[in-house]
């Protein structure tokens, strides 16, 4: 179970800068180039041992840092702490939801990237951070192994390490010196540390070749980032500490419409909304949609059709808008969820676009906002189930455009706490429950609008409704309900 170090807060706010939401109006960075053999060949040597060492060390290091520095109590450990964990059964923590279905995720992109950068595929890596957090949880701390740390690290390290690995692939480029390769390898650093950090150790950060290095070529991608203000609402007139500052940043990487079967998350879109208002979190919002397979159902001169399947995460969090309200307005996320879906694209217009998409995933671990469950630092339920997503967008001549999706999560705690706990004096270590028995529904809708001013600059308006229908098996039901808005003036790259 790692905590929250000021040095990974760090290196969340910078790195997260990417996109979910499929771009209404779409424009491309630069035209797309496909990789050279040469450099997949260089890039694609096996060095397991190297990739085990780096990710030993990191947690060797993460851990040294928690006892002699934090002083932490969880990292005083021992034989008999080791020998205890061993042999006790797996256990539910009561950690926040930003730690154990952000930050854990984190760690695990930081492990998958350690064997991505040394010549490892997509789920081969994947290994590699299944083999850290199994590390993490049975030795380097003296709480229980944790079921939901096992589940969210590695599987979550899979979307966020594939996509980090992507983006810092964007900026590498072997042929530079100077200044300008100095600041294309910090940059490929803080997007991707352990793949900097082998690059560093291999030399491979200062090595001039003849070819870019790049291992995916320049993949047709778009960028947009939103800055503006957000106004957040639980009860009517309650808007005090609800209006703020929104910072929207969105990547769509790869071609939506495209159906080669070549390597996971030859496409993914990946959206954040970073704010700063009262007391809400930084991170109120990030999805990844990452495609692992797809096959063409249809495609002729009218109409475009795929089949695919694809990874998900998602991650909504907010907290208490005002001392008057002293609720929380919506908590959800699923860090290992995975399903089929379909894209749909209408090519009968000629200035008139239409594009549509539908999902479908199983949840295998999600959390739920709680109104009653409150041990430590966790207001949440675990829980698993499914979801289904549908949206679409209708743009006028890349002028004007309107798109919509709608989520629902149906998410199940089947292992409730006794009727009768004695709150005052339970072991939090030892509380080991998913949280209240109950069965929760919760709907995301999103309207947006987008009008174009410049050649890149947009005015977006975007209006969210979140929704939550929990079932409790003990207590009476609750049905809550939340809409926010943002204003940004959004600039397409």
């Amino acid at each position: 179970m790692y905590k929250r170090l000021i040095t990974t807060h760090v290196i969340f706010i910078i790195t997260a800068v990417s996109a979910y939401s499929q771009f209404a109006i779409h424009k491309t960075v630069v035209p797309s180039k496909p990789a050279d053999s040469i450099d997949i060949a260089f890039y694609s040597k096996k060095k397991g041992l190297g990739a085990a060492t780096q990710i030993f060390s990191f947690n060797m290091g993460l851990w040294a840092f928690n006892r002699y520095v934090a002083k932490q109590d969880y990292a005083y450990i021992d034989i008999h702490t080791i020998r205890k964990n061993i042999k006790h059964k797996w256990v539910w923590d009561n950690d926040d939801m930003g730690n154990n279905m952000f930050l854990h995720p984190y760690h695990g992109n930081l492990y998958f990237n350690s064997a991505r950068s040394r010549g490892y595929n997509f789920w081969e890596s994947g290994a590699f951070a299944l083999g850290g957090s199994a590390m993490w949880e049975l030795f380097m701390e003296n709480e229980y192994p944790s079921f939901n740390d096992i589940i969210a690290t590695p599987v979550g390290g899979l979307a966020l390490g594939e996509v980090f690995y992507r983006t810092s692939d964007l900026v590498l480029d072997d042929r530079r010196e100077g200044m300008n390769r100095f600041g294309r390898e910090l940059a490929g650093f803080l997007i991707a540390p352990t793949r900097g950090l082998t690059r560093v150790l291999n030399g491979d950060a200062w090595r001039k070749r003849s070819t870019t290095g790049k291992q995916f070529g320049v993949p047709d991608v778009s960028v947009e980032i939103g800055t503006g203000v957000r106004a957040l609402e639980l009860k009517g007139q309650i808007l005090d500490k609800g209006v703020g500052a929104a910072v929207d940043i969105n990547i769509e990487y790869g071609d939506r419409f495209a159906t080669e079967n070549e390597k996971p998350y030859d496409y993914f879109s990946f959206r954040s909304n970073l704010n700063v208002q009262g007391s809400q979190p930084l991170l109120s919002q990030l999805n990844i949609l990452g495609r692992l397979y797809v096959t063409e159902v249809i495609d002729n001169e009218k109409d475009f059709l795929s089949f695919g399947f694809y990874q998900h995460f998602d991650y909504y969090d907010s907290d208490t808008i005002s001392d008057v309200s002293g609720q929380i307005p919506y908590k959800f996320c699923t860090p290992a969820s995975a399903g089929s879906g379909f894209i749909y694209e209408n090519k009968r217009w000629k200035n008139l676009r239409f594009t549509a998409f539908m999902h479908g995933t199983l949840v295998l671990l999600g959390g739920t906002l709680s109104d009653h469950y409150v041990v430590d630092k966790r207001n949440y339920n675990l829980a698993s189930g499914f979801s289904s997503k549908i949206g679409g967008s209708l743009t006028y001549k890349n002028k004007i455009s309107v798109s919509t999706s709608y989520e629902m999560y149906r998410m199940f705690t089947w292992k409730g706490y006794p009727e009768n706990v004695d709150w005052e004096n339970i072991n939090v270590h030892e509380f080991d429950y998913q949280g209240d028995r109950s069965q929760a529904i919760l709907h995301a809708f999103s309207l947006r609008a987008d009008l174009k001013m410049t050649e890149h600059l947009y005015l977006t308006g975007i209006y969210s409704n979140y929704t939550r229908d929990t079932n409790y098996r003990y207590f009476d039901n609750v049905f809550s309900k939340t809409s926010e808005g943002r204003l940004l003036l959004s600039y397409k790259f």
